[in-house]
């Protein structure tokens, strides 16, 4: 009997250990979105300014296929504000197209189309 006990105690454990991991992998997700970013200055603009968005965890954007990586905290931020905060810095995000005064005031070379041959 009592090593029946000890084998439903653990049991418990290990269920609500499994249930506690299973909560906190779900405190942050990941998502990507495209950009209309052209080069390592959009890179360095956008990384730097997404850090001080509310709930953003890292970002990473590949400047050759145009996507920006973003791991975010669930309970701080969504993917729609992500979108915004990155229209807002003046690039497209997703089918989000950027404010267009912001995007105005990039430089020259970080404008949508500025390196097309």
């Amino acid at each position: 009997m009592k090593n029946l006990v000890t084998l439903i105690i653990i049991a418990f454990m290990a269920i609500n250990t499994q249930s506690a991991f299973a909560q906190k992998a779900k405190k942050t997700e990941t998502i990507t979105i495209k950009t209309s970013a052209q080069c390592e200055m959009c890179k360095e603009r956008i990384e730097k300014d997404l850090a001080y968005e509310k709930g953003i965890v890292s970002s990473n954007l590949d400047v050759e296929t145009q996507v920006v990586t973003v791991k975010y905290k669930i309970a701080k931020t969504t993917p729609e504000k992500i979108r915004i905060a990155i229209t807002k810095i003046g690039y497209d995000a997703d089918d989000v197209p950027a404010i267009k005064k912001s995007h105005d005031n990039l430089p020259k070379c970080c404008q949508k189309g500025a390196h097309k041959k």
